[in-house]
């Protein structure tokens, strides 16, 4: 049977267990987005302590672009250097790493004055308000062609992977949702259409970058909420992401913050589970797909984990907040430690500091 502490093999990269440090924004970066001491340490702590694949938090691939304050940059070659190093330090230890790539688009209320901001049409963002510029296909060639620019550097920095945030409101998930796409042409209506500007994308690094380089995509299994793209429109879209050539899905959700208070409901037919809210979803889409599907959002528990993965097509099992307050779990758990991760998934970690466990960790790391 399938073990955790057991290879997963993505295209050319061979993981040493299925273990995933998902997407996680430390807030640590300088203002250009370069990356410091302090992120290059947690990144190798999470290589020594045995996570077998780290993905780093979301980097821009445009300067003007910045969703968030402090996040990291890849739009340009000044970042090689020192993410040479970043991989460097890693590999020392064992462990893999990718790099995830980010348009935030609307999902922001960061400095929005002072920016443009690109949108698929003229719909606010329901959490934020904020309303983009809707793009034109040039713009979209613009967006289009900084991925492909920001993944070849992603390569060059000694990266095993990349991935593609689809997920979160960011861009690329507005131009799924039928919510915020309200768009008449060719990337606009139905799931083809409005899935063009990942296919562009996709085609773009692949040709790139080749075709062992493995390439990877975050998507949301639901908008969870009415109007918004839902869990019967995302099997197709995984589908098509199979038909592309993608590597592997990683499954996620838009519930930021909220998860805690809506375990248990139903959505879409399913229900998101707590300390682990997007297993049925993940569930059935990898039994949707022939590629690896790994899931995100409150995993904690050793044994559940073993559970669903010997009892479903699930390959692996990303950690986030739980890695900011142990980031020693994966470790402790392959030590013999089985207890459940200590995190509360209070959402509680954003700080001005940075982001950390504000429960278990007094003062900043």
């Amino acid at each position: 049977m399938k073990q955790l502490f057991e290879p997963l093999k993505i295209n050319s990269m061979v993981c040493r267990n299925r273990f995933l440090r998902s997407a996680t924004w430390e807030a640590l970066s300088d203002d250009q987005g370069h990356i410091t001491n302090k992120q290059k340490k947690i990144y190798t702590e999470l290589a020594k302590n045995e996570v077998g694949l780290i993905c780093t938090g979301y980097a821009r691939i445009l300067e003007e672009e910045q969703p968030n304050e402090r996040m990291m940059g890849i739009y340009n070659d000044s970042f090689i250097p020192e993410y040479q190093a970043l991989t460097k330090s890693v590999h020392k230890y064992g462990a893999k790493i990718m790099m995830q790539l980010a348009y935030g688009g609307t999902k922001t209320t960061y400095q929005t004055n002072s920016r443009r901001i690109f949108a698929p049409g003229d719909i606010a963002e329901k959490s934020t308000g904020t309303v983009g510029i809707p793009m034109t296909k040039e713009d979209i060639h613009y967006v289009t062609e900084a991925y492909v620019q920001a993944a070849l550097r992603v390569k060059e920095s000694g990266f095993d992977a990349v991935q593609i945030h689809g997920g979160h409101s960011y861009l690329l998930n507005q131009f799924l949702s039928p919510y915020y796409n309200n768009r008449s042409d060719e990337y606009g209506g139905s799931i083809t259409n409005r899935i063009r500007i990942i296919r562009e994308i996709y085609t773009g690094i692949r040709q790139a970058a080749g075709e062992d380089f493995p390439i990877l995509i975050k998507i949301t299994c639901s908008d969870f909420f009415e109007g918004g793209l839902t869990f019967k429109e995302v099997l197709p879209i995984c589908r098509e992401l199979e038909d592309m050539g993608f590597d592997a899905i990683e499954v996620s959700g838009n519930i930021h913050g909220k998860a805690n208070s809506m375990s248990g409901q139903i959505f879409d037919g399913y229900p998101l589970t707590r300390g682990g809210y997007f297993i049925e979803y993940a569930k059935v889409i990898a039994e949707e797909v022939n590629i690896p599907v790994l899931v995100t959002g409150g995993v904690s528990h050793f044994d559940k984990t073993l559970d669903w993965l010997q009892n479903s097509r699930i390959a692996g099992f990303g950690f986030c907040r739980a890695l900011l307050t142990e980031p020693n779990l994966i470790k402790r758990w392959k030590d013999g430690d089985m207890t459940p991760a200590r995190c509360l998934h209070c959402s509680k970690c954003r700080t001005r500091e940075g982001n950390y466990c504000t429960v278990f960790h007094k003062g900043s790391f």
